[in-house]
């Protein structure tokens, strides 16, 4: 074959793989292999990989051999443990397991499993657990299901459970295989509740025996999906008294949810009477945590402390681990500790609780922090990395050979080599890889690959200022503040100048084209499509529309970036209804993705204010605002109000 350069070759290599050109792959595979080129082992692992449904164990050990300790190596071993557990060959399938290193593979768990309830093992809890934490269906872990349904080391009970978790999830894949699981006429019945759920609660929908009661709760939990009040209808007319508690209490649960999300005042009614009912059971809950995390925000959004400490008190021991309950379940021990020393004991764990979760990193801890009065400085900076630690990183071969594919345009791949080579590295190991990627301006490896270390915190890798003069210059000129700028870049794009989001979002502040072109005619400068990833172009009609949208949300920081996530009209939507304290506000966006945003741009902010050196002592409750509520009715909203950028 025609010589081809080092960099070109990757990437044809890559191309081949995508368009499954077998021949192609294969002859470049073996150019890279004469090369010997640095990346072959890429080559080598797509070569293979086109081809793994048909070679044999011993071709898959001879690429160990050729690429041992390698991410390349684990990668393959992955997709080869898939294919084993889809030929059902469970000696080898047992001896490649014990050697994968990733363990992050869940459909890889099911076929782990399935391999011990084949050598003779009772499996019941961990595959009950696996199946029932699985996100969305695939095959390893439906048929896992199937293969422990049969041996009865899970129920009918179990399938029901799991049928109702996919739905509240909106997972239909994994919805169907559990409908399947208990019978073709099962899965019919779901798909026409999927089809038109209020049709099927008025004309198939049927009382007595389990089948029906929860086939019923399905239809309840599609209704209330659309319409909360419409399902809350039906079950106070009929359907709490015709199923079981248990359902009942179920379909309860999952309207309160539903109305939670929509930020209906009726939430918390829905919620009092699922846990009323629950409190009748004697076996343990077992809503989903996110079905808990509702009731809780919608307890705070209504005031009813009480209520929050009952959701919160039923979430997994995992989930109550979560810094955002932590703190709210010591706001709710003060908001009902009563007079006298059983309520002092109740405000001192409080205080404790408080204590421990206090940091200046996290939009929690920060609040955690203030909330106690205290004003907290920046962690020390650690010492010096030394030139022999430096020196291990630069020699280190999955980090070198990952910074090469991000080098040729290859970032997910690369992403993936380097936060595998990052595998029990200790704090100084993990700074000086920080340190490689900082170097190289590879912001975002810089800014993850630190904030994995425990002890040793170096603010200038986790918190960069790159950009510096621009972004301060432009700040200035918007008339904003540049903390929040670079608050509010860090979480769009972690400074990589070609970020490209799923929706099309462009360059440093992820903003749109139509969002750009709307700006550049309200700021007068001209816009060209090819302008988005120019830095200064970039920076310039992101900080423009970032006032604006501020402006639109009357100078709150909190509204505005929930507006540059997912658009100015939904936060003009979720400020109506009763004013709340900001930080309960945030809580209750209703999108994951805009929740995590809006509080780690407000922590981002009051780190960078403390970095930058401006209004360096405003805290992040000052920055929040006391409160948010609906917009007083004298100030305009219309033509002038900013466009969508979600």
């Amino acid at each position: 074959m025609p010589v081809v350069n080092q960099a070109d070759l990757i990437t044809e290599a890559h191309e081949a793989q995508r368009k499954k050109d077998r021949k192609r792959l294969a002859a470049l595979n073996q150019a890279a292999q004469a090369q010997r080129h640095p990346l072959a082992a890429w080559v080598d692992y797509w070569d293979l990989g086109l081809r793994l449904y048909e070679v044999s164990q011993p071709e898959v050990n001879a690429f160990y051999a050729r690429w041992p300790g390698t991410y390349v190596e684990d990668r393959l071993r992955n997709d080869w443990l898939l294919e084993l557990g889809r030929r059902r060959d469970w000696a080898n399938f047992t001896n490649d397991h014990a050697r994968y290193q990733m363990r992050d593979d869940r459909e890889v768990v099911c076929y782990a499993l399935m391999a011990e309830q084949a050598a003779g093992r009772n499996v019941r809890e961990a595959g009950r657990a696996a199946w029932l934490a699985q996100r969305d269906g695939d095959e390893g872990c439906n048929s896992m299901a199937r293969t422990l349904l049969e041996a009865k080391q899970l129920s009918e009970d179990d399938v029901w459970l799991k049928l109702r978790l996919s739905v509240e999830a909106l997972r239909p894949r994994a919805a169907k295989q559990a409908a399947n699981l208990l019978g073709k006429q099962i899965e019919l019945h779901l798909a026409d509740i999927q089809e038109n759920p209020l049709r099927y609660m008025t004309r198939k929908a049927k009382t007595g025996g389990r089948t029906h009661s929860e086939l019923a709760t399905l239809g309840l939990m599609r209704v209330a999906a659309a319409d909360p009040s419409q399902a809350a209808e039906l079950l106070s007319s009929r359907w709490e008294k015709a199923l079981s508690t248990e359902l009942a209490a179920w379909a309860w649960a999952q309207v309160g949810r539903q109305a939670a999300f929509k930020l209906q005042p009726e939430a918390s009614d829905y919620f009092e009477r699922a846990l009323k009912l629950s409190q009748k059971l004697r076996s343990p809950l077992e809503w989903s945590d996110e079905t808990l995390a509702w009731a809780t925000r919608s307890a705070l959004r209504s005031g009813r402390w009480h209520q929050g400490l009952l959701a919160m008190g039923l979430m997994s021991a995992n989930e109550q681990r979560d810094a955002a309950w932590q703190y709210w379940r010591a706001r709710a021990l003060l908001a009902t500790a009563a007079d006298g020393v059983s309520g002092e004991a109740l405000r001192q764990e409080a205080r404790s609780n408080l204590q421990s979760l206090a940091s200046p990193l996290s939009f929690y801890g920060r609040l955690a922090a203030e909330d106690l009065g205290q004003h907290l400085s920046l962690p020390a900076t650690p010492s010096s990395l030394s030139s022999a630690e430096r020196r291990q990183a630069q020699a280190h071969p999955g980090l070198n050979s990952a910074l090469m594919m991000i080098a040729i345009g290859l970032r997910n791949e690369g992403v993936r080599e380097w936060n595998y080579s990052l595998r029990g590295m200790n704090d100084r190991e993990l700074r000086a890889a920080a340190q490689e990627a900082c170097d190289r301006e590879i912001w975002d490896r810089c800014i993850n690959t630190s904030e994995r270390s425990k002890q040793e915190v170096d603010m200038a890798q986790r918190f960069p200022t790159p950009h510096r003069q621009a972004l301060l210059n432009q700040s200035r000129e918007a008339g904003i503040d540049p903390a929040y700028v670079y608050g509010l870049i860090r979480q769009e794009s972690r400074f990589v100048m070609d970020a490209r989001s799923h929706v099309g979002a462009s360059g440093l502040m992820q903003v749109m084209p139509a969002t750009a072109r709307w700006t550049a005619k309200k700021i007068g400068i001209e816009f060209r499509p090819e302008l988005m990833n120019d830095r200064d172009f970039n920076i310039r009609i992101g900080t423009a529309y970032l006032k604006l949208v501020l402006d639109d949300f009357e100078g709150s920081i909190a509204m505005a970036a929930a507006a540059y996530n997912a658009g100015p009209g939904r936060p003009r939507r979720w400020r109506e209804g009763p004013t709340l304290d900001s930080a309960i506000w945030v809580e209750n966006v209703p999108f994951n993705e805009t929740r995590d945003y809006v509080k780690k741009v407000l922590a981002n902010a009051t780190l960078y204010g403390q970095l930058l050196g401006v209004e360096p002592s405003k805290g992040l409750r000052q920055r929040l605002g006391r409160s948010i509520g609906p917009r007083e009715a004298s100030t305009p909203t219309g033509a002038n109000t900013p466009g969508d950028n979600s």
